[in-house]
């Protein structure tokens, strides 16, 4: 049943009025760095210390949230948020489904469940089982079920545990038919599953030595190699099947070719799309790790085989990204075009059946087109408006494919797609409380500062009186090639149900418009993505949509908001930074940091740093001038960006003269970087996120004692 909140308006952003709250004490050290001729002071370097192990900073996180819960608790209609945020989560959810010896495995939510379900169907329009319920994990919820992955005959599953929120992983075997765990279990794996030998003997994985005691959430991680697991053989008997002592920083992931014949190793060393390919003759016991492409230049991401016939994408040659072959029979293997570069990105491509089923992105929205295996354009798959193909399944051979689609008013929906038809019909489509033609979706184009054109979504209800404009939250990521597409969110259609308005720019340094615009933000030119950020903040006050801004973003996005709200603290009513990273001269000194180099640079280069340290939010705060009210959050079991990095820019800017608005953190435990955070956290996180933003942008709030029906 529908139903519309009555709302309390506190009054416009201007009328706010801020108290200076009192801090805890955080002491500051003596700690001065010498780089490159300059005195760089770090007076909070203890703060990088891990929470588990330092009774310091233990106890600095804890006085840090009970100011934080306390000042919370003062905001009116946070519990009415809550209630929203509850009723609009509370909605069925599927995972894109995969078929594996006539079984289809999908996951399943609910819809206040904490952790999805995996099921699992014996016929396509069959009853489910439920297969794993990682719902009884843990007392708190935050132990989730993360990668799996069923046998080609689908008898077996396997499948990781990521336990409370932390990027480490423990894989374990399933029997599918009776539902029992094997004794197999590999440890110290990380940033992928595993992948299984055709003849279900066993499966290749990738994984790092384990770190020393007490640095498991914050030592660098270096020197990833694959394996390989036979079932039923402990751990310490698995075979070390490929690895570059002499080049620690090389990572490796391994992927058995749909005919069971190649191990394909795909080599890289950072975040950009770059990778060497190896290649294993599985039908050869005695063959030799054969090297495909070299030199990390290019990327090559593999799609599928027909004998000695190895197809990728990749953008050698192709900014845009196209699709190739190589024969693996020659002696010099060279790339042959089978689907040309477009004008528009190809943002992800699969082989299903003996289709190439390929999404564009056209101005940051899919298209969906089914290519025959010579590259032929065969037709394009309708979809259901302005929106984005958010995953696909499917393998050689097999003629149905799954794909899911998503819009910011448009639950995510999946489709099974004939591949031989072209024809998409549902899967499964949620039943939501909400109609989503109640709500605009547009999306307009700002100039920069040097007049390069930015795309941005923006989102309201219907009816919306826009003549003097709304509080509005804009959001972005900005970095490491990834494309911000329309998705649904259940915190923004709250956001939305207030009477805001929520924006969502593209800026450079994503993926949208393939590698010129990645590269023109990133490195020395990371400046353009703050240049894109503040055009579309200012773009959106000028148009008169923003009454206030809210800007918000998590990760590289919460490095993009600190950046932002240093160089222009008047343009934001209020801030929500979320595990930024936010001292940009010791980022790759910690676990996966190491990593980000390709779009930050080296700290430990001059020219890198040089630029690091003009726009670093730790080392930039604007003392003297009048900063926005800010919210930071993270979470302490956080081992991708560790969370020192926020606890050293809130005490900075608590001990910084900028004005008497809060500047507070929200420290929460049992929680990592994002991924397999429980339900319960997520809106519970986002009632707090939600209430400091309206009360600082003069957004209406819910009347206390209302309720979602």
């Amino acid at each position: 049943m529908r139903f519309l909140l009555p709302f309390l308006l506190l009054g416009s952003a201007m009328s706010a009025t801020a108290a200076p709250l009192s801090y805890p004490a955080t002491e500051k050290g003596a700690v001065v760095d010498q780089s490159f001729g300059q005195a760089v002071p770090d007076p909070y370097r203890w703060l990088e210390n891990d929470v588990r192990v330092d009774p310091k900073v233990r106890a600095w996180v804890t006085a840090q949230n009970q100011l934080t819960q306390s000042y919370l608790a003062t905001l009116p209609g946070r519990d009415a948020i809550e209630k929203r945020l509850t009723a609009l989560w509370n909605y069925e959810r599927f995972g894109v489904p995969r078929k594996k010896g006539g079984r289809y495995f999908y996951t399943r939510n609910a819809g206040l469940q904490n952790q999805s379900v995996l099921y699992v169907r014996d016929t396509l329009d069959g009853q489910g089982r439920v297969l794993l319920d990682p719902n009884g994990w843990s007392a708190d919820g935050a132990t989730a079920l993360a990668e799996w992955e069923p046998s080609e005959d689908g008898s077996k599953l396997l499948y990781a545990i990521q336990d409370g929120g932390t990027d480490w992983r423990i894989i374990k075997v399933l029997d599918v038919a009776t539902g029992k765990t094997l004794s197999d279990e590999v440890r110290w794996s990380k940033f992928g599953g595993g992948e299984w030998a055709k003849d279900g003997s066993g499966f290749y994985y990738s994984r790092f030595d384990a770190p020393a005691e007490g640095a498991t959430f914050q030592a660098t991680n270096l020197n990833q190699k694959v394996y390989f697991h036979r079932l039923g053989t402990p751990q310490s008997e698995d075979r070390l099947v490929y690895a570059t002592p002499d080049h620690p920083t090389w990572g490796h992931h391994a992927t058995v070719s749909d005919d069971g014949r190649w191990l394909v190793i795909s080599t890289n060393e950072g975040t950009d799309p770059r990778n060497d390919v190896t290649v294993i003759d599985l039908k050869q016991p005695s063959a030799k790790p054969r090297l495909l492409f070299t030199g990390l230049k290019n990327e090559w991401s593999f799609l599928g085989s027909t004998d000695s016939r190895l197809i990728f994408a990749t953008d050698s040659d192709a900014p845009m990204r196209r699709i190739v072959a190589v024969d693996t029979s020659d002696a010099t293997p060279r790339p042959v075009q089978i689907v040309g570069e477009d004008k528009v990105k190809l943002e992800s491509v699969r082989i299903a059946g003996n289709a190439i089923v390929a999404d564009y992105l056209v101005d940051a929205k899919s298209e969906l087109r089914l290519f025959d295996l010579a590259g032929k354009r065969l037709k394009d798959v309708p979809l259901a408006g302005v929106g984005s193909v958010l995953a696909t399944s499917g393998d050689m051979g097999e003629r149905e494919a799954f794909f899911a689609f998503a819009s910011f008013n448009r639950p995510t929906t999946i489709y099974r797609l004939d591949t031989t038809t072209g024809q998409a019909t549902t899967f499964a489509a949620p039943k939501v409380a909400f109609n989503p033609d109640d709500y605009v979706v547009e999306q307009r184009f700002v100039p920069s500062k040097d007049g390069t054109k930015v795309p941005l979504f923006v989102v309201h209800k219907k009816g919306l009186d826009l003549s003097k404009g709304a509080p509005t939250l804009l959001y972005a990521y900005g970095g490491f090639d990834i494309s911000m597409t329309p998705a649904f969110s259940p915190s923004n259609l709250a956001w939305m149900d207030m009477g805001g308005v929520y924006a969502q720019a593209s800026l450079r340094g994503g993926g949208e418009y393939g590698r010129a615009w990645h590269d023109a933000g990133r490195l020395a030119k990371k400046q353009n993505v703050f240049d894109d950020m503040i055009a579309s903040g200012e773009y959106l006050k000028r148009e008169k949509i923003a009454s206030a801004l809210v800007v918000r973003g998590g990760s590289n996005g919460g490095l993009l908001v600190g950046a932002v709200v240093n160089q222009r603290p008047d343009l934001w009513a209020a801030a929500l930074p979320a595990v930024g990273v936010m001292d940009m001269l010791r980022f790759d000194r910690f676990t996966a940091g190491r990593y980000w180099v390709d779009d930050y640079g080296y700290p430990t280069k001059e020219a890198d740093w040089r630029v690091l340290r003009t726009y670093s939010p730790y080392h930039n705060i604007a003392a003297g001038k009048d900063y926005p009210a800010i919210l930071v959050t993270t979470a302490d079991t956080d081992d991708r960006v560790v969370p020192g990095h926020s606890f050293k820019y809130t005490a900075a800017l608590q001990a910084a003269q900028i004005g008497n608005k809060p500047h507070l953190i929200r420290i929460e435990t049992r929680a990592g970087h994002g991924s397999g955070k429980p339900t319960s956290k997520l809106i519970e996180e986002t009632a707090d996120q939600w209430a400091f933003a309206a009360k600082w942008s003069g957004l209406a709030l819910p009347a206390e004692g209302t309720a979602a029906k």
